[in-house]
């Protein structure tokens, strides 16, 4: 069982006071090298971070879509997906392929050709390295999503040169390129901090998944350092649409917060799975990525932003929203001494209007519940001593919703008096 959760306001809303505030540069030919007097120095790059080709079980033909195809038989593989997604106006796409299908199969054919599985992931990083040097102004990434659903969950990781796996053939011959147990979560964040490997977790579930140390959801410190996102909504994974219309979609923040309480420092993400050859067109949701303004938009500079949690996930590509904390950008850690004004800093470019905004607070490694603190863009107050998250989130007159990326304070001063002192 998934338990989702939206929002619902009733009757008419007031208008809730917004900051003024610039929207950052997109990309483009216009992009300026230096940011304006005053802005921040940032340029947002529209992503979707989770799709599917036919190097596993996505890639269909819209009109013969109907759900996850067997693996490697689709028509359209890792090439057609960066030129769709490019032409379509998006800035960045990952094909995130099932890492347990590169034997062509769900399960595990005993016939299976270890060298040809490798190579076959080894083709989809060329294949994305090949669109990168004719398209500098896109950035295709070959990445893979590792796990299973059932007693697993799925991960994506975006910067692997390798094929990880735990299949093997009849031959006793590993179907990967580095052997990782099946299930063994905090194994493989393990691995991914060791060789500088970034993750996400993709529609987490809030129990039943990333099991560590007996826990769904576990934390880990080598999982807060590998796993930089979550997804907090997705739209629906099989969908034909190609309009940006459509209107199925799952919502995770639930797990997420879950996520962030067990200690994880992650920012939140929203991308359309895509298993149908509408890489990023069946709905208007983004994840946007915030990279130095004049910096060119490369894996290196994508990773390292990841890394920064510098990154909001909108249900509208034409809207923006940026938290700060005394003058900190949303995805930083920081010591903090008196009061605390957190910004939440919308704008659209379509001119759409916000119905409400939330401040949303949390305590690291409590493992409780995040729950709402205010509902002003400008919000100044003195937390108490110890550690805290908080993040921005808008909903826009018409239904669609942001997420900033947290902050993490740790507030200093003396510690609250115990009850009855």
């Amino acid at each position: 069982m998934h338990e989702q959760t939206w929002q619902i306001d009733i009757g008419k809303l007031a208008t809730p006071p917004l900051p003024r505030f610039a929207p950052l540069p997109g990309s483009g030919p216009t992009v300026a090298a230096t940011p304006a007097a005053g802005a921040l120095p940032y340029t947002v790059y529209l992503g979707n971070l989770h799709s599917q080709t036919n190097h596993s079980d996505g890639g269909a033909e819209l009109s013969d879509c109907k759900g996850a195809k067997e693996p490697l038989s689709a028509k359209y593989g890792p090439d057609a997906a960066f030129a769709y997604a490019r032409e379509h106006g998006l800035d960045i796409l990952v094909a995130s392929e099932h890492n347990h299908m590169y034997d062509g199969s769900d399960s595990t054919r005993p016939e299976a050709d270890a060298g040809a599985a490798r190579a076959l992931y080894r083709k989809g990083l060329d294949l994305a390295a090949a669109s990168n040097a004719q398209h500098p102004e896109f950035l295709a990434v070959y990445g893979m999503e590792w796990g299973v659903i059932n007693g697993g969950g799925h991960l994506n990781i975006f910067n692997s040169e390798q094929l990880l796996g735990w299949e093997k053939n009849a031959k006793g011959e590993l179907l990967a390129d580095v052997a990782t147990p099946k299930g063994d979560y905090a194994a493989l964040y393990t691995l991914m901090r060791a060789r500088g490997w970034v993750g996400q977790f993709n529609h987490p579930a809030l129990n039943g998944q990333f099991s560590a140390g007996g826990q769904s959801l576990g934390y880990t410190p080598d999982g807060d350092e590998a796993m930089a996102l979550c997804e907090v909504t997705n739209s629906t994974a099989f969908s034909t649409n190609d309009s940006e219309t459509e209107t199925r979609r799952s919502n995770f923040e639930a797990a997420c917060n879950k996520v962030l309480e067990a200690g994880y420092h992650v920012a939140f993400s929203t991308n359309q799975d895509n298993h149908c050859a509408n890489w990023g067109s069946a709905f208007s949701n983004r994840t946007a990525v915030l990279i130095p303004t004049g910096t060119p938009l490369s894996q290196a500079s994508f990773i390292e932003a990841l890394k920064a949690r510098r990154v909001f996930a909108t249900m509208d590509k034409g809207s923006q929203l940026v938290l700060t904390a005394n003058g900190h950008l949303m995805g930083e850690r920081f010591n903090n001494s008196g009061p605390l004004t957190l910004v939440a800093n919308f704008a659209s470019s379509a001119g759409k209007q916000a119905a409400s905004v939330a401040i949303m607070e949390g305590v690291p490694g409590r493992g409780g519940v995040v729950t709402q603190m205010s509902g002003d863009a400008v919000t100044t107050f003195t937390p108490p001593a110890g550690p805290h998250f908080y993040y921005a989130k808008v909903t826009q007159t018409d239904g669609k919703v942001l997420w900033s990326a947290p902050v993490w304070v740790m507030q200093e001063g003396p510690s609250p008096r115990p009850s009855g002192a």
